[in-house]
């Protein structure tokens, strides 16, 4: 027997004896929440009585807002936390802020609060909104000629819209609706590929559900006009509809951000001039622009940012991070999404994505912490928001910059992990006391805690 399959029976017996045999289950949707905990807990954890007592510790106090958190998604057993908290000192365009951000990950709310202020003495950030436009696309087969075709959509163009007036009434009423459809031919990539490229102005919402709708509309009336059109053939009139959705890719939904000052007032360190430092950060960028493995951990940097300030929001984090990533390689690579310069003595930070966001809708208007955290945004419109989750993600990735080429980014973040280093090792709090003064002026390694709290403890 080869080693690989000694391994391979070795592991099927553990789990055998470790985890018995587990049949599927039918209507497990329709158990009670609290039959569902017994079950899983039953069936896939080594101590059910501990695993059920942990899911419950999650559980609201409150019924009823314990219950709004169980019909968000489907199976709810718990709640899965996340810490939310604030950067303060955002002055952008002249209005100050402070920015809800939930996030598991240590040093990033600290650094972005470290940008905020020191932008804050150098005028600020300024943000604009460069588009607003949303897209979404029916994508069909069609085998003919595709002349006749041209021809057919120009005649049911109008009565694709109107087919859609039902549902876009009310937001045509708020200032958006669809703004165009194109007849796109996508046949050199794919056989007899073709889409409706649909753009959409949904103003403080984000939009999904009314961009989906009205493209099921398109496809089901232009699959009808098709049959009815007498210049196409019997085979040309079978339209395959393949699928109707919206894209999250956005290239004309964006917005800018930026902040700039003079080199002379870049003095972030006794160890590097000021000069010197504007002339890193600008060949750090310039790395990012041309290395992709760069640029995706330089690009991370600044989805810390973003996403934490679009999950207090209750955006869709998902859909953000997919177009943005697809907009940083819309010229053929992958590359940085920030920009820095330095002409005629001044030193300019700035970052230019696409962001399709709400206000409205969704969780918004129900998750309690949602509505709380656009309180405290002074409950900003879709396009103010876009510009605010931009400043977030400008300011994350100048703080991370800025570490990496001063102190490397370690030193700052580690000594924002301590705390996470010393509850795995169990510190007491007058222990955690001892040990933060003690790493204050010395270098905070995952090794150097071990051995600090082992000696404290001995």
């Amino acid at each position: 027997m080869s080693i690989t399959r000694l391994f391979r029976v070795y592991t099927y017996l553990y789990r055998q004896t470790r985890y018995p045999m587990i049949s599927p289950i039918e209507g497990f949707s329709k158990l009670t929440k609290e039959e569902k905990v017994d079950w899983i807990s039953e069936k896939y954890t080594q101590n059910k009585n501990a695993s059920k007592a942990l899911l419950k510790t999650y559980w609201n106090t409150d019924a009823g807002v314990q219950k709004l958190h169980d019909e968000f998604i489907e199976n709810t057993i718990s709640n899965y936390y996340l810490p939310l908290g604030v950067a303060p000192n955002f002055l952008i365009n002249d209005k100050l802020y402070a920015l809800p951000m939930a996030i598991e990950e240590s040093s990033v709310v600290a650094a972005a609060s470290k940008a905020a202020k020191f932008w804050l003495e150098r005028g600020g950030f300024k943000t604009k909104v460069l588009g607003t436009e949303k897209v979404g696309q029916v994508h069909f087969m069609f085998t003919g000629d595709t002349g006749k075709l041209r021809s057919f959509f120009q005649k049911v163009k109008p009565k694709l819209l109107q087919s859609a007036s039902s549902i876009t009434k009310n937001m045509e009423k708020r200032g958006g609706g669809v703004t165009d459809i194109v007849l796109r031919d996508q046949s050199d990539l794919l056989d007899n590929y073709f889409q409706l490229h649909c753009t959409f102005e949904t103003r403080d919402a984000m939009g999904a559900n009314f961009i989906n709708s009205c493209l099921e509309q398109f496809a089901s009336t232009f699959k009808e006009e098709a049959k009815a059109y007498t210049d196409f053939t019997e085979a040309e009139k079978d339209i395959e509809i393949v699928m109707s959705i919206l894209s999250n890719y956005v290239p004309d939904c964006l917005v800018r951000a930026e902040v700039s000052c003079p080199v002379k007032e870049l003095l972030v360190s006794d160890s590097i001039s000021a000069q010197e430092f504007a002339q890193k950060m600008v060949r750090a960028v310039a790395i990012a622009k041309v290395e992709p493995h760069r640029a995706v951990t330089h690009n991370k940097g600044i989805m810390n940012g973003i996403d934490a300030v679009i999950l207090a929001t209750g955006n869709d984090f998902r859909a953000v991070e997919a177009g943005m990533h697809a907009y940083a390689a819309r010229n053929g690579r992958y590359s940085s999404l920030t920009d820095a310069a330095v002409e005629n003595g001044i030193f300019s930070f700035s970052i230019e994505i696409p962001l399709a966001l709400g206000t409205v809708g969704g969780l918004t208007s129900l998750h309690p912490l949602v509505q709380w955290s656009l309180e405290v945004l002074q409950h900003p419109s879709a396009e103010e928001l876009m510009q605010i989750v931009a400043v977030a993600g400008l300011a994350q990735n100048f703080a991370a910059v800025r570490s990496l080429v001063t102190t490397g980014i370690q030193e700052g973040h580690m000594k924002m992990h301590l705390l996470n280093i010393l509850n795995q090792l169990g510190a007491t709090n007058t222990e955690k006391k001892t040990l933060i003064e003690h790493f204050k002026k010395n270098t905070a390694t995952h090794s150097a805690v071990v051995d600090a709290f082992e000696k404290l403890r001995n």
